[in-house]
Parts: structure tokens; sequence; C-alpha cells
């Protein structure tokens, strides 16, 4: 056991040189830091070591606003402009989503304000629990049907019914033409190594660059408006389906590939009738992802003009009535759950069998089935209204318990809630913050660049140092030191909570039980819900959105840690109960060191998370990139919102770079790659 886990250890010499730097490095920083006449003399000799200078900013803020505005104004693609080209596919995207709304929320009305006339009626809210119902039994059974039909009973029950609807008719348009964009572009990464390569940095930053960010150039080029907020959601869903995409295809079985050349396929055959059959699969967990992100950006799309559940989330937030927004963020949550359980069950459901012969409603139950219950109910919606829209008087709301309970909450521990909060904020972040933000940014790069270079060479070295000082450049460092701290400290109390919460339910199969659907549930609620009653407790400031911000980003350190451990080699684990090893010696000897590769990379994904979060923060007054970014939507100032999503996006890649960098090394040191 010990040679598996210890034969890959370094040279002792190149271990020692490179503490030694390490050591000398972190005693030069808390030097600057705390010593007075060292700031003095560095101030004096180099005056631009703190404070970068106006005459040396970059200014790409300037230029990306100057190519917008020219793009839309100037830019003529012969038959038309390019803001007619971009308004013309805003018109496209239109007219499905408008039947699609019409279908499920508002019924197809004719004329326009007072003299609108509805032609014919939305559909029912029980047809639509009907065929969620049917739609479960379809894809796995009776459970999954129960499960299915509750969660879109609780959307009628509850009185968010049309809100709800109105996020299904564009999650239902934004979908498919995200699936098939992705899909489009994963085939052709497949097939090219050259578009592979082109996509794969523009996957990174898409995936890393926060979600208002998006909202700025879209706002700019499409308008104001829901099809404006559908693109959107389009865009920052579909890189994971790209991804999983190219890597499913990958992995069909060179048999199976082989099979189809021998029967006579072309190229095209192969690709349409073996390899994405073959794939479907997987396909379908990029589905899956796509659903997800597009469920998680309908709140922050209302702020360009979608309606829906997130509208009504978004407008809680800013009256700060916690009940109201609670039971938005629950509907988008259960939601969520119904069409994540529902892809999931479609993704592993398999191949049916051929039915020829067979009488069509034995080939087709369930679609003759919800046909025939849409009809009646339809039909039956004109003679009795509580077939087609729930009744008012029967909706349920908890809206009012929730807000009593955090008022008495307020009223009966307020002292202890402001006791946590000082306590934090003067021994933790307000010291983490002062120390950031007095290091020279010059000391910041050059750490960054020793790390990517003791990590990854020279290369990973050339990378973080350039994303650096593109904080720099742009005038940014403070912005982004501030979403450093925040970022850090939330990582931290993150860690320290989910690292415990993960061994104990790795080792504890009851624990787990529980654990597991905790963090699903957790993962399936939309960012803004977490700031709500973070907002009603400690109120707004940079403790409520370290709160926020922990609670977002904590499952993936669960997550982590529960895989890490359990994928530990049972022979190991058995070799050392045969040496005599106690369970806690087992742990911390055998466990977590051969885990320590996958718990790292959980700290990576709990890094990307926060960072996410942080800027969703920014509407409770945080004073980062986040805030820059959102400032920039308020605007519609495309080079500042750009800028500032960028540099969140390099942030986020360092601190990628750097610990996926880690991590590799670890593995190779314990001897597991």
């Amino acid at each position: 056991m010990s040679t598996a886990i210890y034969t890959a250890v370094p040279r002792a010499g190149t271990a020692r040189r490179s503490s030694v730097v390490w050591i000398a490095a972190l005693i030069a920083t808390v030097a600057i830091v705390h010593s007075d006449w060292l700031r003095d003399l560095i101030e004096a000799v180099a005056p631009w070591a703190f404070k970068y200078p106006r005459a040396w900013v970059i200014p790409f803020r300037d230029w990306i606003t100057s190519f917008m505005e020219w793009l839309i104004n100037d830019f003529d693609l012969g038959l038309f402009t390019f803001k007619e080209f971009t308004r013309s596919i805003a018109w496209l995207i239109s007219w499905p989503y408008a039947f699609a709304q019409a279908l499920l929320a508002e019924g197809f009305v004719s004329g326009q304000g007072a003299a609108a006339v509805t032609v014919w009626p939305r559909l029912s809210w029980l047809a639509v629990v009907a065929i969620a119902v049917l739609s479960g039994l379809h894809a796995g059974g009776w459970r999954l049907a129960l499960l299915v039909g509750a969660c879109f009973a609780y959307l009628a029950v509850f009185g968010q019914w049309t809100s709800a609807m109105v996020t299904l008719s564009s999650i239902a348009i934004a979908v498919p033409i995200g699936v098939a964009g992705g899909l489009l572009l994963g085939i052709a990464g497949f097939r090219s190594a050259a578009v592979e390569r082109a996509l794969t940095p523009v996957l990174d930053l898409m995936q890393t660059v926060p979600i208002f960010a998006y909202l700025v150039p879209t706002l700019f080029l499409f308008g104001f408006g829901p099809v404006a907020a559908m693109i959107a959601t389009i865009i920052y869903a579909m890189p994971p389906m790209v991804r999983i995409t190219m890597l499913a295809l990958r992995q069909v079985p060179e048999e199976v590939v082989e099979f189809g050349r021998m029967a006579g396929c072309t190229p095209r055959q192969l690709l349409w009738k073996v390899r994405i059959p073959a794939a479907r699969q997987n396909l379908m967990v990029g589905v899956n992802q796509v659903i997800m992100l597009s469920l998680n950006m309908v709140i922050i799309a209302s702020m360009i003009g979608a309606g829906g559940l997130g509208y009504d989330v978004l407008t809680a937030l800013r009256r700060l009535n916690i009940g109201a927004g609670l039971e938005a963020g629950v509907a988008i949550v259960v939601l969520a759950i119904a069409l994540d359980r529902l892809s999931q069950a479609l993704a592993n459901r398999p191949p049916e069998k051929a039915k020829a012969g067979r009488s069509p409603f034995r080939r087709h139950p369930y679609l003759l089935t919800g046909a025939a219950i849409v009809a009646v109910t339809w039909i039956g919606g004109f003679f009795l209204p509580a077939l087609a829209t729930y009744p008012a008087e029967l909706t349920v709301t908890t809206g009012r318990f929730w807000s009593d309970l955090v008022s008495w909450i307020n009223v009966n521990f307020f002292d202890t809630l402001e006791a946590i909060r000082t306590f934090l904020l003067l021994n933790l972040m307000v010291p983490v913050k002062r120390f950031l933000l007095a290091l020279p940014w010059p000391l910041v790069v050059g750490l960054v660049a020793l790390a990517g270079y003791q990590l990854g060479g020279w290369r990973l070295m050339a990378l973080v140092t350039v994303l650096s000082l593109f904080l720099a450049v742009t005038r940014q460092w403070e912005n982004a030191m501030e979403t450093v701290y925040l970022c850090g400290v939330s990582v931290v109390i993150a860690s320290l909570i989910g690292w415990p919460i993960g061994i104990w339910a790795a080792r504890n199969r009851r624990v787990d039980a529980v654990v597991q659907p905790t963090i699903d549930t957790l993962q399936t609620m939309p960012s803004f819900v977490y700031l709500i009653p973070a907002v009603m407790l400690f109120r707004v400031g940079d403790f409520s959105a370290m709160i926020a911000v922990v609670s977002y980003s904590v499952v993936p350190a669960i997550r982590y840690t529960i895989h890490g451990i359990r994928q530990v080699p049972p022979a190991l684990i058995e070799a050392a109960t045969a040496q005599g090893c106690t369970r806690r010696q087992i742990l911390w000897r055998v466990q977590l060191p051969l885990a320590l590769p996958e718990i790292m990379l959980g700290v990576n994904q709990t890094i990307m998370m926060a960072l996410s979060m942080l800027v969703i923060t920014a509407l409770v007054g945080t004073r980062d990139l986040g805030q820059e970014v959102y400032v920039a939507l308020t605007k519609a100032d495309t080079g500042r919102g750009i800028v500032a999503g960028l540099c969140v996006a390099f942030v986020a890649i360092v601190a990628d770079r750097l610990i996926s960098a880690g991590s590799a090394r670890t593995k190779r040191r314990l001897g597991l790659s």
C-alpha cells in the first residue's frame, strides 16, 4: 500500500527549494502589508505599484463600445444592415415563442388592447398536468408520473400557474434551439480538430463569463423584450451541449462504427444513423444540462424583458417581499425538478421495440390519450371554467407564513444574528479585504506567475500572467480584489462546511440518503432564491452576499468529497485494515490523501459557482466586478459590461488552471495517473 501511494514523490531538493521560495514570498507579502516604512519606500521608488497609472490603461472598454455602435449603426451587409439582421433573427424566434405562449399561458387572441378578443383559450391546467403525468409514465413508470404530476399540480394549487406557463413557453423554444445549435457545433468539432481547437477556448470563456455579461450585448443587439432574453438564454445554455456532443460521439464503440461501414453507410449515414443513435444516452445528458441552465437563466433574463417566474422573483427581491419571492423561487425549483427527472428518465430509457401491425392506440397510447384529454378539457372548459383555469378561491399561499417567520426571527434573534455578523465582518472579512487591497498589483501578478510556473511550467505561467495583467490594464484591479476577497472567504467557509458533511455521507449510508436529495434540491434552486432570506436576515452588504454565495456554492464541496472518498480502491482499505488501522487512521492516512485530487476539483467547482453567484449579489450592494457588470446592464454600456465580464472570467480561468494543475500534480505524486 505505501509503495503505491508514495513512489511518485518528487525529489526532496526540488520540494525544499520550492518551499523556500514560497516562504520568502509570503514573508515579503506580509512585510509589505504591515510595514509602513517599507510601503513608503516602495511608493517612493515605484509609485505605480499600489495604484495602476491611468496613463497605462488600455481602453478596451472604449474600443468595444465603439465597435458595437459601429456594428449596429454603420455596418452594412449589402441587402440589409447588421441591425436589421439581428432584429430579423429576433423576429423569426418571436413566432414560435408567441405560439407557445398563446398555447400555454395567454390563449389565442385577435386584436390588441381593449379590442382584443380571445379566439381560442389556452390549454387547460388539467390537460397540462395530464400530459405531464403521461410523459412521466412513458419515460419512467408510475413513480415518475406521480412526481411530475405533483410538481405541475403544485404550480396550480399555489397560484403560480400563469407565470410558470410563461416560463415554460420560453423553455420550450429555447431548449430545442440550444440543443440543435449545440449538436451541430459539437458535430463540427468532432469532425474537425481545427474546429475543436477553435471552439475550446470559446467554450471555456462562455462557461466562465458571468450570466449578467450575456445580457449587455444581447440587449444592445436584439433590443429589450422576452425574445432578447430567450436569445441570451440560448447562448448561455448551449456550451455544455457542444462539449457533451463531441465527447459522446468519441465514446461510440469502434465496433459499432465498423459495423456501419461494413453495411455500406456513407459518412453522413454513419453519423446520423449509427453514431448519433448509439450516443443517444450521453446526448440526453447534454439536453438535461441545457434545460437546467435555461431555468437558471430565467430570473436574470427577466431584467431585459422576460416575464414569468423569474420576473416574480426579481420583483419580490426589489420589494424585499420574502414570501412572494420564496413562493416563486420554489415554483422554479419544482418546475426544474419535473423537467430534470423527465429528461433523465428519457436518457436512460431503452429503445422501443418495433410495433408494426398493432392498432394505432397500441402503437401510440400516451399520445392519443393526451390528445383526447386536451380535446375534452378544451371543450369542457367552455361549460365548466374550473376545467380550464384552476379556481382562484382554491389556491393556497405560504407567502404570509414565510414573511411572518422572518419577522419573528428578526424580532427574537436580532442580537444573536447581529453578533455573528459583526464578529465575522470584523475578524475575518474586513481583515482579508484590507490585506488584499493593500497588496501592490505587481506582487500579486508575480505570485500568480510563480504558482503557474511551479504547477504547470512556462505555458501555464504565461497564461495566468497575461490574464492577471488584464485586470490591471483595464483599471479593474480594485474591483477584482474585492471579487477575490468575497469569493475567497466564501469558498473557504463553504469548503469547511462541505468537507465534513461529504466525509460523513461517504462513510454512512443513512446520512448519504439524506444528503444526496438535499444537495440535488439545492442545485436546482435558482441563485436569486438564496439572496432573499440572506437580505431579510442580515440586510444588504458584503455579509449577506457571503451567506448567499456559501449557500449556493457548498454543493460541489460536498459532492466531490463523497465521490473522492468512495473511489478509493477497496483493496487499499482492506490492506490498511489488515495492518490494524482504525477507522480514523484509514480516513486520514488512506482515504483523504487519495481523495485529495477529487476534493481539489470540488474546490475548483465551488470557486466557479461562487464567482457566478457574486455577480448576482451586486443587487445587494457589493462593490466588485459584479457591480460593474450590473451597472453596465442598467446603462446599456456594452464596453463596460464586456470588460467587467471578461475580468470575472479571467479570475475564474486563473483559479481553474492553477487548481487543475495542482490536482494533476497531486495525482502524479500519489501514483494515480
